[in-house]
Protein backbone atom coordinates (compact mmCIF):
# COMPACT_ATOMS: atom_id res chain seq x y z
CA UNK A 1 0.00 0.00 0.00
CA UNK A 2 1.19 3.38 -0.93
CA UNK A 3 2.02 5.85 2.05
CA UNK A 4 0.63 8.94 2.54
CA UNK A 5 3.81 10.94 1.19
CA UNK A 6 3.70 8.79 -2.17
CA UNK A 7 -0.09 9.52 -2.65
CA UNK A 8 0.37 13.39 -1.95
CA UNK A 9 3.41 13.99 -4.43
CA UNK A 10 1.21 17.59 -6.28
CA UNK A 11 -1.36 19.58 -4.84
CA UNK A 12 -4.52 18.72 -5.96
CA UNK A 13 -6.46 20.14 -9.42
CA UNK A 14 -2.69 21.07 -10.69
CA UNK A 15 -1.94 19.37 -13.74
CA UNK A 16 1.61 19.69 -15.07
CA UNK A 17 1.55 21.68 -18.95
CA UNK A 18 2.54 20.04 -22.04
CA UNK A 19 5.08 21.95 -23.79
CA UNK A 20 5.86 20.93 -27.69
CA UNK A 21 8.73 18.78 -27.16
CA UNK A 22 6.03 16.78 -25.02
CA UNK A 23 3.25 17.30 -28.03
CA UNK A 24 5.57 15.87 -30.90
CA UNK A 25 6.89 12.76 -28.87
CA UNK A 26 3.52 11.69 -28.14
CA UNK A 27 1.26 11.15 -30.97
CA UNK A 28 1.06 14.70 -31.85
CA UNK A 29 2.84 14.61 -35.02
CA UNK A 30 1.98 11.56 -36.39
CA UNK A 31 -1.85 12.83 -36.18
CA UNK A 32 -0.61 16.08 -37.84
CA UNK A 33 0.71 13.61 -40.74
CA UNK A 34 -1.98 12.33 -41.17
CA UNK A 35 -4.19 15.32 -41.19
CA UNK A 36 -1.73 16.96 -43.50
CA UNK A 37 -3.27 15.81 -46.94
CA UNK A 38 -6.88 16.47 -45.83
CA UNK A 39 -5.86 20.06 -44.74
CA UNK A 40 -3.78 20.86 -47.96
CA UNK A 41 -6.80 20.20 -50.16
CA UNK A 42 -9.49 21.46 -47.93
CA UNK A 43 -7.34 24.49 -48.07
CA UNK A 44 -6.95 24.40 -51.72
CA UNK A 45 -10.56 23.85 -52.84
CA UNK A 46 -11.98 26.02 -50.25
CA UNK A 47 -9.99 28.65 -48.65
CA UNK A 48 -8.12 29.52 -51.58
CA UNK A 49 -10.82 30.54 -54.03
CA UNK A 50 -12.40 32.86 -50.83
CA UNK A 51 -8.98 34.52 -50.93
CA UNK A 52 -8.91 35.13 -54.37
CA UNK A 53 -12.12 35.94 -54.35
CA UNK A 54 -11.36 39.14 -51.87
CA UNK A 55 -8.47 39.99 -53.95
CA UNK A 56 -10.51 40.29 -56.98
CA UNK A 57 -12.70 42.78 -55.36
CA UNK A 58 -10.11 45.63 -55.33
CA UNK A 59 -9.26 44.89 -58.48
CA UNK A 60 -10.75 45.20 -62.17
CA UNK A 61 -9.81 41.94 -63.82
CA UNK A 62 -11.80 39.59 -66.70
CA UNK A 63 -8.68 37.25 -66.01
CA UNK A 64 -7.26 37.75 -69.13
CA UNK A 65 -5.90 41.01 -69.43
CA UNK A 66 -3.25 41.88 -66.38
CA UNK A 67 -5.47 43.19 -63.30
CA UNK A 68 -5.09 46.32 -62.04
CA UNK A 69 -6.03 47.76 -58.20
CA UNK A 70 -9.06 49.73 -58.08
CA UNK A 71 -9.42 49.81 -54.03
CA UNK A 72 -13.00 50.19 -53.46
CA UNK A 73 -13.86 51.35 -56.81
CA UNK A 74 -15.99 47.89 -57.83
CA UNK A 75 -18.12 47.84 -54.41
CA UNK A 76 -18.89 51.64 -55.32
CA UNK A 77 -20.19 50.68 -58.50
CA UNK A 78 -21.94 47.63 -57.37
CA UNK A 79 -23.62 50.27 -54.95
CA UNK A 80 -24.35 52.99 -58.15
CA UNK A 81 -25.84 49.81 -60.02
CA UNK A 82 -29.57 50.53 -60.31
CA UNK A 83 -29.81 46.70 -60.70
CA UNK A 84 -28.58 46.45 -57.46
CA UNK A 85 -31.44 47.97 -55.82
CA UNK A 86 -33.58 46.11 -58.07
CA UNK A 87 -31.81 42.50 -57.37
CA UNK A 88 -32.07 43.24 -53.61
CA UNK A 89 -35.67 43.96 -53.63
CA UNK A 90 -36.48 41.05 -55.77
CA UNK A 91 -34.72 38.64 -53.60
CA UNK A 92 -36.31 39.84 -50.80
CA UNK A 93 -39.90 39.11 -52.53
CA UNK A 94 -38.51 36.11 -53.31
CA UNK A 95 -37.33 35.22 -49.69
CA UNK A 96 -40.93 36.24 -48.14
CA UNK A 97 -43.04 34.34 -50.88
CA UNK A 98 -40.71 30.58 -49.76
CA UNK A 99 -41.27 31.76 -46.06
CA UNK A 100 -44.61 32.01 -46.47
CA UNK A 101 -45.87 29.40 -48.94
CA UNK A 102 -42.19 27.04 -48.70
CA UNK A 103 -41.63 27.09 -44.90
CA UNK A 104 -45.49 25.19 -43.55
CA UNK A 105 -45.24 23.05 -45.94
CA UNK A 106 -43.04 20.51 -44.80
CA UNK A 107 -44.39 20.54 -41.40
CA UNK A 108 -47.34 20.00 -42.82
CA UNK A 109 -46.25 16.91 -45.01
CA UNK A 110 -44.52 15.64 -41.94
CA UNK A 111 -47.42 15.67 -39.65
CA UNK A 112 -49.43 14.03 -42.08
CA UNK A 113 -47.40 11.45 -42.86
CA UNK A 114 -46.38 10.55 -39.12
CA UNK A 115 -50.39 10.49 -38.31
CA UNK A 116 -51.24 7.72 -41.83
CA UNK A 117 -51.96 4.54 -40.23
CA UNK A 118 -51.16 2.96 -43.31
CA UNK A 119 -48.01 3.60 -46.11
CA UNK A 120 -46.13 5.95 -44.08
CA UNK A 121 -43.06 4.62 -46.50
CA UNK A 122 -44.71 4.93 -49.36
CA UNK A 123 -45.89 8.43 -48.59
CA UNK A 124 -42.63 9.85 -47.45
CA UNK A 125 -40.73 8.21 -50.87
CA UNK A 126 -43.42 9.95 -52.76
CA UNK A 127 -43.08 13.19 -50.86
CA UNK A 128 -39.49 12.79 -51.17
CA UNK A 129 -39.21 12.18 -55.34
CA UNK A 130 -38.91 15.91 -55.95
CA UNK A 131 -35.89 16.38 -54.45
CA UNK A 132 -34.03 13.48 -56.30
CA UNK A 133 -35.28 14.90 -59.41
CA UNK A 134 -31.84 17.08 -61.01
CA UNK A 135 -32.99 21.32 -61.07
CA UNK A 136 -32.34 21.54 -64.57
CA UNK A 137 -35.30 19.15 -64.98
CA UNK A 138 -36.75 19.93 -62.85
CA UNK A 139 -37.64 23.86 -63.69
CA UNK A 140 -37.84 22.46 -67.40
CA UNK A 141 -40.39 19.99 -66.19
CA UNK A 142 -42.87 23.04 -65.22
CA UNK A 143 -41.86 24.85 -67.99
CA UNK A 144 -44.45 23.27 -69.70
CA UNK A 145 -46.84 23.11 -66.86
CA UNK A 146 -46.53 27.04 -66.90
CA UNK A 147 -47.05 27.28 -71.11
CA UNK A 148 -48.55 30.53 -71.30
CA UNK A 149 -50.78 28.85 -74.42
CA UNK A 150 -54.13 27.56 -73.48
CA UNK A 151 -53.40 24.30 -74.19
CA UNK A 152 -50.89 24.77 -71.03
CA UNK A 153 -51.45 22.31 -68.46
CA UNK A 154 -52.38 24.59 -65.57
CA UNK A 155 -54.11 27.12 -68.20
CA UNK A 156 -56.20 24.20 -69.27
CA UNK A 157 -56.52 23.33 -65.60
CA UNK A 158 -58.16 26.60 -65.07
CA UNK A 159 -59.88 26.03 -68.62
CA UNK A 160 -62.54 24.25 -66.46
CA UNK A 161 -63.41 26.54 -64.15
CA UNK A 162 -64.35 29.04 -66.38
CA UNK A 163 -60.53 31.12 -66.31
CA UNK A 164 -58.91 32.05 -68.99
CA UNK A 165 -54.90 31.53 -69.37
CA UNK A 166 -52.47 33.15 -67.80
CA UNK A 167 -49.07 34.78 -68.84
CA UNK A 168 -47.37 32.66 -65.72
CA UNK A 169 -43.78 33.36 -66.68
CA UNK A 170 -44.17 36.32 -68.93
CA UNK A 171 -46.01 38.61 -66.68
CA UNK A 172 -43.93 40.17 -64.01
CA UNK A 173 -46.66 40.16 -61.51
CA UNK A 174 -46.95 36.44 -61.65
CA UNK A 175 -43.42 35.53 -62.54
CA UNK A 176 -42.22 35.34 -59.01
CA UNK A 177 -44.87 33.67 -57.35
CA UNK A 178 -44.75 30.94 -60.08
CA UNK A 179 -41.11 30.52 -58.94
CA UNK A 180 -41.39 29.82 -55.88
CA UNK A 181 -44.30 27.29 -56.16
CA UNK A 182 -42.01 25.07 -58.22
CA UNK A 183 -38.94 25.81 -55.72
CA UNK A 184 -41.14 24.78 -52.86
CA UNK A 185 -42.03 21.74 -54.61
CA UNK A 186 -38.55 21.23 -55.64
CA UNK A 187 -37.03 21.35 -52.09
CA UNK A 188 -40.18 20.70 -49.61
CA UNK A 189 -39.41 17.00 -49.26
CA UNK A 190 -35.52 17.57 -47.69
CA UNK A 191 -36.76 19.49 -44.72
CA UNK A 192 -40.27 16.82 -44.76
CA UNK A 193 -37.55 14.30 -43.60
CA UNK A 194 -36.08 16.45 -41.13
CA UNK A 195 -39.27 17.37 -39.61
CA UNK A 196 -40.27 13.47 -39.54
CA UNK A 197 -36.90 12.06 -37.60
CA UNK A 198 -37.67 14.75 -35.54
CA UNK A 199 -41.39 13.96 -34.82
CA UNK A 200 -40.21 10.16 -34.12
CA UNK A 201 -38.10 11.79 -30.77
CA UNK A 202 -40.71 13.68 -29.31
CA UNK A 203 -42.67 11.41 -26.59
CA UNK A 204 -45.92 9.52 -27.10
CA UNK A 205 -47.15 10.11 -23.23
CA UNK A 206 -47.38 14.08 -24.05
CA UNK A 207 -49.75 12.98 -26.94
CA UNK A 208 -51.64 10.43 -24.66
CA UNK A 209 -51.80 13.12 -21.45
CA UNK A 210 -53.32 15.85 -24.33
CA UNK A 211 -55.87 13.19 -25.60
CA UNK A 212 -57.07 12.32 -22.16
CA UNK A 213 -57.83 15.96 -21.57
CA UNK A 214 -59.61 16.44 -24.68
CA UNK A 215 -57.61 18.29 -27.14
CA UNK A 216 -58.50 18.02 -30.37
CA UNK A 217 -55.56 17.50 -33.58
CA UNK A 218 -55.06 21.08 -34.16
CA UNK A 219 -54.31 21.31 -30.19
CA UNK A 220 -52.05 18.77 -30.06
CA UNK A 221 -49.71 20.13 -32.82
CA UNK A 222 -49.94 23.65 -31.32
CA UNK A 223 -49.31 22.53 -27.56
CA UNK A 224 -47.33 19.80 -28.23
CA UNK A 225 -45.74 19.52 -31.58
CA UNK A 226 -44.47 22.66 -32.39
CA UNK A 227 -42.83 23.41 -28.68
CA UNK A 228 -41.24 20.27 -29.27
CA UNK A 229 -39.76 20.82 -32.50
CA UNK A 230 -38.98 24.38 -31.92
CA UNK A 231 -34.93 24.30 -32.01
CA UNK A 232 -35.81 22.64 -35.12
CA UNK A 233 -38.15 24.98 -36.68
CA UNK A 234 -35.55 27.82 -35.78
CA UNK A 235 -32.59 25.97 -37.70
CA UNK A 236 -34.76 24.69 -40.82
CA UNK A 237 -35.46 29.17 -40.79
CA UNK A 238 -32.44 30.27 -41.25
CA UNK A 239 -31.27 27.72 -43.92
CA UNK A 240 -33.99 28.38 -45.50
CA UNK A 241 -33.57 32.48 -45.57
CA UNK A 242 -30.21 31.45 -46.41
CA UNK A 243 -30.96 29.62 -49.40
CA UNK A 244 -33.21 31.62 -50.44
CA UNK A 245 -31.39 34.71 -50.27
CA UNK A 246 -28.93 32.88 -53.40
CA UNK A 247 -31.18 31.62 -54.85
CA UNK A 248 -30.60 31.34 -59.03
CA UNK A 249 -31.38 28.41 -60.86
CA UNK A 250 -35.36 28.97 -61.25
CA UNK A 251 -34.63 32.95 -62.01
CA UNK A 252 -31.68 31.65 -65.10
CA UNK A 253 -33.57 28.43 -65.96
CA UNK A 254 -36.93 30.02 -66.04
CA UNK A 255 -36.64 33.59 -67.60
CA UNK A 256 -32.99 34.31 -67.20
CA UNK A 257 -33.57 37.41 -65.09
CA UNK A 258 -37.21 38.80 -66.73
CA UNK A 259 -39.59 40.41 -67.84
CA UNK A 260 -38.05 43.61 -67.22
CA UNK A 261 -35.77 42.29 -64.60
CA UNK A 262 -38.54 41.19 -62.39
CA UNK A 263 -36.44 37.66 -61.34
CA UNK A 264 -33.17 39.29 -61.14
CA UNK A 265 -31.73 38.57 -57.84
CA UNK A 266 -28.16 39.24 -56.18
CA UNK A 267 -26.74 36.34 -57.07
CA UNK A 268 -27.97 36.40 -60.76
CA UNK A 269 -26.61 39.80 -60.46
CA UNK A 270 -23.25 38.24 -59.60
CA UNK A 271 -23.19 35.83 -62.48
CA UNK A 272 -24.30 39.05 -65.04
CA UNK A 273 -21.34 40.87 -63.93
CA UNK A 274 -18.94 38.02 -64.36
CA UNK A 275 -20.69 36.96 -67.86
CA UNK A 276 -22.96 38.79 -69.40
CA UNK A 277 -21.91 42.69 -68.42
CA UNK A 278 -19.36 42.94 -71.09
CA UNK A 279 -16.50 41.41 -73.24
CA UNK A 280 -14.66 38.92 -70.67
CA UNK A 281 -16.76 39.80 -67.80
CA UNK A 282 -15.83 42.40 -64.94
CA UNK A 283 -15.04 40.07 -62.37
CA UNK A 284 -14.07 42.44 -59.81
CA UNK A 285 -17.58 43.33 -59.80
CA UNK A 286 -18.93 40.44 -59.30
CA UNK A 287 -16.21 39.39 -56.35
CA UNK A 288 -17.23 42.55 -54.85
CA UNK A 289 -21.01 41.68 -54.71
CA UNK A 290 -20.16 38.51 -53.60
CA UNK A 291 -18.13 39.21 -49.84
CA UNK A 292 -20.99 41.69 -49.84
CA UNK A 293 -23.10 39.53 -49.78
CA UNK A 294 -21.70 36.33 -48.02
CA UNK A 295 -20.81 39.33 -45.34
CA UNK A 296 -24.53 40.08 -45.16
CA UNK A 297 -25.16 36.52 -44.26
CA UNK A 298 -23.13 35.49 -41.88
CA UNK A 299 -23.84 39.35 -40.33
CA UNK A 300 -27.67 37.64 -40.51
CA UNK A 301 -27.11 34.27 -39.42
CA UNK A 302 -25.31 35.96 -35.97
CA UNK A 303 -28.12 38.06 -35.17
CA UNK A 304 -30.68 35.71 -35.74
CA UNK A 305 -28.74 33.06 -33.79
CA UNK A 306 -28.51 35.68 -31.22
CA UNK A 307 -31.61 36.77 -30.78
CA UNK A 308 -33.17 33.26 -30.60
CA UNK A 309 -30.97 31.71 -28.49
CA UNK A 310 -32.94 31.17 -25.65
CA UNK A 311 -36.14 30.23 -28.25
CA UNK A 312 -34.06 27.43 -29.24
CA UNK A 313 -34.62 25.03 -26.22
CA UNK A 314 -37.86 22.85 -25.18
CA UNK A 315 -39.04 24.48 -21.75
Amino acid sequence: MDSPARLAVAPSGTRKRRGPLGWVSRDGLSSLLFLLPMLVIFGFFAWFPIVRDVVMSFQRTNLVDTPKFVGLDNFAAVLNDPLFGKSIGNTIYFSVLALVFGYPLPLILAVVISEARRFKGVLSALAYVPVVIPPVVSVLLWTVFYNASPTGLFNTVLSWVGIGAQPWLQNKDTVMPSIVIESTWANAGATMIIYIAALLSVPRELYDAASVDGASILQKIWHVTLPQLRGILLITMILQLIATAQVFTEPYLFTGGGPANSTMTVLFLIYHYAFQNSLGGDYGMAAALSIMLALFLAAFTAIYMWLTRSWSTNS
